[in-house]
């Protein structure tokens, strides 16, 4: 029986359309996993925001009735799933943390049902029909490597993708695997003139993310039009798996729900960082400036004594 000690681990992605109800997506999810598990997926993971349409198009502070305790009602369903499965599981969801404290979460569910980790989403969007800064307050989690039975796990959420800081932290931590629930679409308006050359930088990001790092990078993203027709998001779908030299593996549907399932070989991790050494080759006494927010144009001694 496969460890995180074997040669290879089973992944797979959920991504599907969602509807209006939470107890439809949920259920739609739930079989889902269960077709995923019986191709062989070990460990399973959902889009973010699933249980629900992505309400973040509109600022409406009714949308945060949606929000959830955790634990609650999805980690409660999905902890059950995942030891009935004998899976593990990366749940992503909209946490209620107190009054008026909100978050966008993920959580990581071992194969005996036991939550193992949460990380809460760092980089917040603020774009049009992306207006996640009125409902998510920004993560205090930092980047955390969940160990579960089957791999190590950088969890990360959509927006998080775009800052190598990110990826590079958590492969820091020891995962062999980056996930990234995604809710990424075009607008109507830019689908035909940007569609194409937003799509590319997508899948090009994060395939930099796993050469750069030695890792497997998995994204996950919904399917879907959301909104008025001429105003909303067409979600593009095309869920992902890239290996450690930035291959893709698998890619999903366009336009339909889909389950990309790919055995990921962790020897390909070794062989990766051993041939390109970015991690031996890091010069860590040179990177002082990445804590600023931007630099002045003064020299790099300069700004050091001046911090």
């Amino acid at each position: 029986m496969a460890t995180a000690s074997s040669p290879s681990f089973n992944l797979g992605l959920v991504q599907m359309a969602c509807g209006k109800l939470v107890s439809e997506n949920r259920d739609r999810a739930t079989v889902h996993v269960q077709s995923a598990a019986r191709r062989g997926a070990n460990i399973i993971c959902l889009q973010e925001l699933f249980t629900t349409q992505y309400f973040c198009q509109h600022e409406d502070t009714t949308f945060f009735d949606l929000a959830e305790s955790i634990p609650g009602p999805t980690t409660t369903r999905f902890e059950e799933l995942a030891a009935d499965l004998g899976i593990v599981l990366v749940v992503p969801l909209f946490e209620h943390r107190a009054p008026g404290v909100y978050h966008n979460s993920v959580v990581v569910i071992d194969t005996d049902g036991t939550m193992v980790g949460r990380y809460r989403k760092n980089h917040i969007p603020d774009d049009p029909l992306y207006y996640e800064k009125f409902y998510f307050t920004p993560g205090d989690l930092g980047y955390p490597v969940v160990n579960t039975r089957f791999a190590r796990i950088g969890p990360l959420i959509c927006w998080d993708q775009w800052f190598p800081e990110a990826a590079r932290l958590s492969s820091l931590g020891g995962a062999e695997l980056l996930v990234f629930p995604s809710a990424i679409g075009w607008h109507p308006a830019e689908r035909d003139s940007e569609g194409p050359a937003q799509l590319d930088a997508w899948q090009t990001i994060q395939r930099g993310h796993a050469i750069a790092n030695g890792v497997f990078v998995a994204a996950v993203n919904r399917v879907g039009h959301e909104g008025p027709p001429e105003t909303g998001l067409d979600f593009w779908g095309r869920s992902f798996v890239c290996d450690p030299t930035g291959r893709l593996l698998a890619v999903g549907s366009p336009e339909q729900d889909d389950i990309v399932v790919v055995t990921c070989d962790r020897g390909v991790i070794e062989r990766q960082r051993r041939g390109w050494p970015f991690l031996r080759d890091r010069r860590v006494d040179t990177y002082d400036d990445l804590t600023a927010r931007f630099l002045e144009t003064r020299a790099p001694r300069e700004r050091s004594e001046s911090r």
